[in-house]
């Protein structure tokens, strides 16, 4: 989608971190752009960059993720005041650190319901509506390096990030041959608030297992904290992602040798064995796939 100047976009947990990044890079762009906030402080700081810049156009709704009614509103109020949406940006997302046998119901009913549950909201309230509108479009869900691999002690994360790689995946795979582009960025560390999501946790999900600091395993050290990628530059690799329509947007080549090594132990993995060619002719429809290998 290279022709972004006034069409639109709709960016979840656009108020801070890697989403108030994208919303500045797209809106710089041109682009006519709403943005879900769940925090008023945090509000109130995106809105005092924006004040700023008047020519930049931006349209703020409140709205938890996990609302699917909420959502729709959303959508609505984002057709009626910007027009329709044609970049929708699934970016919302918590984090837990801690080992997984500690984890409550709840602490996996909120980590999936935003990080998994959000992606899927937005995309059976948007989907349909840009397929109908007949325009090009664009999705981009933003998962993670630690949905590429399991780093560190975030089980919960990882499980809600590698859901949504695979899901994306599967939704270029729908895709092809239409007009909607698809996506998934996968950042490593950028500046951002996802440390205090637990503020803005529902009250019906409150009971976490990692309520005593020393259950909280695997916390960003402050030299992590300290170097992370700054969000408007990470926004800038999803814009470029978007332009290219390209599957994988990372942005972190320190993860290079992690990744080859985990894509190095699942080939160790395949059995070294003859081929049943039988059995490969019955499910040949699965073998391949070209957005892997074509460009798809």
């Amino acid at each position: 989608m290279r022709e972004l100047e006034d069409k639109v976009a709709f960016v979840t947990g656009g108020s801070s971190g890697i989403g108030l990044g994208i919303v500045k890079v797209l809106a710089e762009e041109g682009m006519r752009v709403a943005f879900t906030y769940r925090r008023e402080s945090h509000l109130e700081e995106a809105l005092e960059y924006f004040r700023s810049r008047p020519r930049l156009r931006v349209h703020p709704l409140k709205l938890d993720v996990m609302d699917r009614l909420g959502f729709a509103r959303a959508a609505d109020e984002t057709e009626r005041t910007l027009g329709p949406t044609q970049v929708l940006v699934n970016n919302a997302g918590v984090g837990v650190h801690g080992l997984m046998e500690h984890a409550t119901y709840d602490d996996w009913d909120w980590v999936l319901g935003v990080n998994l549950g959000g992606v899927v909201n937005g995309l059976v309230t948007f989907l349909p509506r840009m397929i109908a509108s007949g325009l090009e479009g664009h999705i981009v869900n933003v998962s993670s390096m630690g949905g590429l691999a399991a780093l560190g002690s975030v089980g919960l994360y990882a499980a809600s990030k590698f859901a949504v790689v695979g899901l994306t995946e599967a939704l270029r795979t729908d895709m092809i041959g239409r007009k909607i582009g698809v996506s998934v960025y996968c950042p490593g560390p950028v500046k951002s608030n996802i440390a205090e999501s637990g503020s803005a946790r529902p009250e019906r999900l409150a009971r976490t297992g990692y309520s005593s600091p020393e259950l909280v395993k695997g916390a960003p050290p402050p030299a992590m904290l300290l170097h992370s990628m700054d969000a408007v530059t990470a926004g800038r690799y999803v814009l470029e992602g978007i332009r290219k329509n390209t599957l994988y947007i990372l942005s972190h080549p320190e993860f290079r040798d992690v990744l080859a090594a985990r894509n190095a132990a699942i080939l160790k993995a395949v059995p070294d064995e003859p081929i049943d060619e039988a059995r490969a002719e019955a499910i040949r429809w699965i073998l391949s796939n070209p957005i892997y290998d074509k460009g798809a």
